[in-house]
């Protein structure tokens, strides 16, 4: 059975969610500050975290850069603003996605779903192009869910390990970012426009000799993105 880390000072928030989630089968532990949920993460064996940003004390963006940290469970912010800052913001920390309050408890249990499926993808075996994906100095483990650099493990949000997972499945060719929605993002069509730039730049600043100036995972202007099989 999945569990679910609460995190919200609100305790009708809390409720709702606990009464949602269970009712689909999840277990359910809550927090009600992000430092109770780092203390409570140390305790617990939890597969996705709900984090609201706006709490006293450590605050949602402040506590998902600290699970950051130490682990790449997946973390749905909850947020009662809909400015695409506050967005860019929390997918810069970690975050895998996020949720506007007032929310609909039917889009929190899809995109709850859909982060699970990720991660069971993330840990599944390839089909059709092998388990370990290589190119460059990169290598991808896909039934360990790993990342490597020339030998030297790297870590990725689950996010960012579906998407350099489909770029490497797909090496040398010019993807662009409707595509990428479709195949990462799935049925989250509403995320901005910045979304790709700011997980292709957290990818290259753990790939990339000089992020600022990518040899691997290149920009095509105006066409998408493409990774190098190889570099010269």
């Amino acid at each position: 059975m999945y569990k679910i880390l609460i995190c919200d000072d609100e305790r009708d928030i809390r409720n709702a969610l606990r009464i949602y989630l269970t009712g689909e089968g999840y277990a359910v532990c809550e927090a009600d500050s992000g430092l109770a949920a780092l203390e409570l993460m140390q305790r617990e064996e939890v597969q996705l975290v709900l984090m609201d940003i706006m709490m006293p004390g450590m605050d949602g963006m402040t506590a998902t850069a600290k699970l950051r940290e130490q682990s790449n469970v997946p973390v749905i912010l909850i947020t009662a603003k809909s400015e695409d800052n506050d967005k860019i913001l929390g997918l810069t920390v970690g975050a895998d996605d996020y949720i506007t309050k007032p929310f609909n408890p039917l889009e929190v249990l899809a995109r709850v779903k859909a982060q699970l499926r990720r991660q069971r993808y993330q840990a599944s075996p390839a089909q059709d192009t092998g388990s370990v994906l290589t190119a460059g100095p990169l290598s991808l483990d896909k039934e360990s869910g790993r990342v490597y650099k020339d030998g030297r493990e790297i870590a990725l949000t689950g996010r960012e390990f579906l998407l350099l997972s489909y770029l490497m499945e797909n090496t040398d060719k010019i993807i662009s970012k409707e595509r990428l929605y479709e195949q990462v993002w799935g049925e989250a069509s509403s995320i901005c426009d910045n979304t790709i730039m700011v997980h292709i730049r957290h990818i290259r600043e753990k790939t990339e000799t000089d992020p600022s100036r990518p040899q691997q995972l290149i920009t095509v202007k105006g066409l998408g993105y493409k990774l190098r099989k190889r570099i010269k």
